[in-house]
This record gives structure tokens, C-alpha cells and sequence, in this order.
């Protein structure tokens, strides 16, 4: 069996640039980057956690997007590769184990109903102070906000953002 390159240029979202149409999407999306990019937690372990939520809800675009985010923030490739497999890589520290542990108990389908557990919580204050971990919640909350948004209306990914909102195919 052959695989076959999808061309992108002849690739559509199914709809147009979701701003564009919901203009109040932009004051929205400003507050929580400013929430999240307060410096409670770190960059890099927000990219992580971004990243482990789009390979979560088996999303490319956002899988494709939190992995350029985190190359140009100078995150090795072991340990973006081994984001998918973080409980036995080598790579994370214990309060970036925590924070991945913390978006799979949130959103990973078998977590469904049980949810954070206390052990978890009390794992986590260990490595984050309390604004730390709100704003933890918070960054969880953010692309769990732009979730439907890739599931439904399906940006392409690996293009410029200029272009992942197509809805008719490339010149």
C-alpha cells in the first residue's frame, strides 16, 4: 500500500477565518494569552501542555502548531517527540510530568468522571504555588477554549495563519 501526499494547496477548512466572523474572538484570545504568558509558568511548559492537549483530542492542526511553537522556543526534539510518551521518557522535569499528568486527567477520555485526584492536586503544589497552579488550570483551559474550533471548523495545518482558514483551494 502507497501513501500519498495530500497536496495543500488543495486542502479547505470548513470555515473561514473564525475572527473574522466572530470579531470579539480577538479580545477573547488576548486575555487568555495574557493569562497564560503571565510567568507563573514557565513557556516552555505551556507549549508541553498545549501539545500533549492537541495529540489528546487527535488533532493535527493543533498537534503541527504547539510543535513549531515549542521548536522556536528552542525545546529540544527529544523532548517534543516524547511528548506523546512522557510517562517513561527522560526528558521532563517532575513539575512538567505534573503538568501533562494535569491536561491528561482533564481532558484524555479515560479520565472522564474521575478527574483530578487528590493525589495529583497535593503533586502538584509540590512544584507549583498556588497562582502558579491557577494559572496551570488556566492554560489547560485556554486550548480546551480553541479545541471545537480545530475539531470543527478544521484550519489546515503547517501553513502560514494567513492561510489555514481557506475555504476554497489555493491559487
Amino acid at each position: 500500500m502507497s501513501e500519498t501526499a495530500i497536496d495543500l494547496d488543495a486542502v479547505t477548512s470548513r470555515f473561514s477565518d473564525p475572527q473574522q466572523l466572530v470579531p470579539e474572538l480577538g479580545d477573547v484570545a488576548a486575555a487568555l494569552f495574557k493569562l497564560v504568558g503571565n510567568g507563573a509558568v514557565a513557556r516552555s511548559t505551556v507549549g508541553l501542555v498545549h501539545l500533549r492537549a492537541g495529540q489528546l483530542v487527535e488533532n493535527t492542526y493543533l498537534t503541527v502548531l504547539h510543535t513549531g511553537n515549542l521548536r522556536r522556543a528552542g525545546v529540544s526534539e527529544e523532548k517534543i517527540t516524547a511528548v506523546a510518551s512522557w510517562k517513561d521518557a527522560p526528558y521532563f522535569s517532575d513539575a512538567e510530568r505534573v503538568a501533562l499528568e494535569l491536561v491528561e486527567a482533564v481532558l484524555a477520555p479515560a479520565s472522564r468522571g474521575k478527574g483530578v485526584s487528590d493525589d495529583l492536586y497535593a503533586r502538584a503544589t509540590e512544584h507549583y504555588d498556588p497562582a502558579a497552579l491557577a494559572t496551570l488550570a488556566m492554560v489547560i483551559g485556554q486550548v480546551n477554549f480553541f479545541i471545537p474550533l480545530a475539531l470543527i471548523g478544521r484550519p489546515l495545518p503547517g501553513v502560514s495563519p494567513a492561510d489555514q482558514w481557506r475555504t476554497t483551494p489555493a491559487a
